[in-house]
């Protein structure tokens, strides 16, 4: 991620200019509280050693533990896993959760290594951070090729060191041993609410609103099916390899292209198959032009800075949704609000995950739990409570509602800080 921090400080320091700020507060959240970098190494199977390049930045502990996913990604590095941090401090004080911001990385491509050196990476990983996270200090959670699975392999590894289990040192894990009923559909479905908001407040039809989701993994196939199932035409979706785009008047069937994606490995050229899928219109496109595609609402939810200041200008929506991270440079921000396009911020709309991962750790502390239609019905009512006081800043400023949602998170984050006597 190019200047990921660099863009994260141009969009703190265009939020902190509506605010009241002391100085010293405001120098101390331009940097990290810890910032740490260390070895991880892993016996392969072959025998051999190998060590990986691991990181943890833990930015802000003023409204609670530091709270971030871990990815296990071939470019990941400490300047992209500070900036995600720092997102994460704004984004857990966006929808007023109690938690501070944190990530974690390993530079390692997981697609290269066996289960076994992928569980052997993650116990090593944990070794080597167990004295600085823990329910009460710092609670990981899924990001970037990790799942449920690596989280489960999280707690034990930590459990195994206190010597007592201990399900809340980690969240987005398995059903079966803590975690959240809810939590692998719970980014989509806060986005959905998100947009099912924001359509009001645009007096926008659903029924005659096409949407594009650039990214079919998790998030984005999630999304994709809950817009479908609500009367959304869905003309575009990519994953990595590639992405297609519908005839007229056709409208894509989420649930099919994932059966098909999980058969062939890939959607890109493997949409139409069989007799009946023949006739379907539809056409093959790169992830970049996909991006450029006339729609009414466009879903980035695969990687950071993919619309840029380059291709802003060739943007067509109306309504840019951010269910990835940090997806639209801050160049790009200028020109797409020139432009009148609306766009939905990441640290609002993918809130939903670490909200349901604050229900899974809430209910790990009071070995307590939930059924999903609880945890759907807490969701919604703290995402539409979230943008309706982000609506309200940017309507009152006259200001973006990126720009508004960072306004209200620095004021929370900075009022903790001051009255803790930071």
């Amino acid at each position: 991620m190019p200047n990921a921090f660099a863009n994260a400080m141009k969009q703190f320091s265009t939020a902190a200019q509506y605010l009241e700020i002391k100085p010293e507060i405001m120098e101390k959240l331009k940097t990290p509280k810890r910032a740490l970098q260390f070895a991880v190494p892993v016996k392969m199977d072959n025998g051999s050693m190998k060590t990986f390049e691991g990181y943890r930045v833990q930015y802000n502990d003023a409204r609670g533990p530091f709270k971030g996913g871990l990815r296990f990604y071939p470019t990941a590095d400490l300047n992209e896993v500070k900036a995600l941090a720092f997102w994460m401090t704004i984004k857990c004080a966006t929808v007023g959760i109690p938690f501070g911001g944190g990530k974690g990385g390993v530079k390692v491509d997981p697609k290269k290594l066996s289960t076994k050196e992928l569980e052997r990476l993650t116990r090593s990983y944990v070794d080597a951070l167990q004295e600085h996270i823990g329910p009460y200090k710092d609670v990981p959670a899924p990001d970037l090729y990790t799942n449920p699975q690596v989280m489960a392999w999280i707690m034990d590894e930590y459990s195994k060191i206190k010597g007592y289990n201990e399900p809340a040192v980690v969240t987005g894990k398995p059903v079966e041993i803590g975690g959240s009923l809810g939590r692998d559909t719970a980014t989509a479905q806060g986005a959905f609410y998100i947009l099912s908001e924001l359509v009001k407040k645009l007096k926008i039809n659903p029924q005659k609103s096409r949407v594009i989701v650039q990214g079919f993994g998790n998030a984005g196939y999630h999304f994709a099916r809950l817009a479908k199932a609500a009367g959304y035409r869905i003309i575009g979706l990519s994953d990595s390899q590639g992405g297609i785009i519908a005839g007229q008047g056709v409208s894509f069937d989420p649930e099919s292209i994932m059966k098909i994606k999980k058969d062939k490995g890939e959607l890109h050229g493997y949409y139409c198959v069989g007799s009946v899928c023949d006739k379907v219109d539809y056409k093959q496109v790169s992830n970049g032009k996909l991006l450029e595609q006339d729609c009414d609402i466009l879903v980035p939810a695969a990687l950071e800075s993919q619309i840029t200041g380059k291709n802003a200008g060739r943007i067509k929506a109306k309504i840019v949704l951010e269910v990835a991270n940090g997806p639209t440079t801050p160049e790009a921000d200028v020109k797409l609000n020139k432009k009148g396009i609306v766009v939905a911020p990441d640290v609002l709309v993918n809130a939903g995950g670490v909200t349901v991962s604050y229900f899974e750790w809430v209910q790990n502390l009071q070995r307590f739990y939930w059924t999903e239609p609880e945890v759907f019905s807490r969701l919604q009512s703290i995402m539409v409570k979230s943008f309706n006081e982000i609506w309200q800043v940017a309507q009152s400023k006259k200001i973006d509602l990126r720009t508004a949602a960072f306004v209200l998170a620095i004021d929370r984050v900075s009022k903790a800080m001051a009255v803790r006597g930071y």
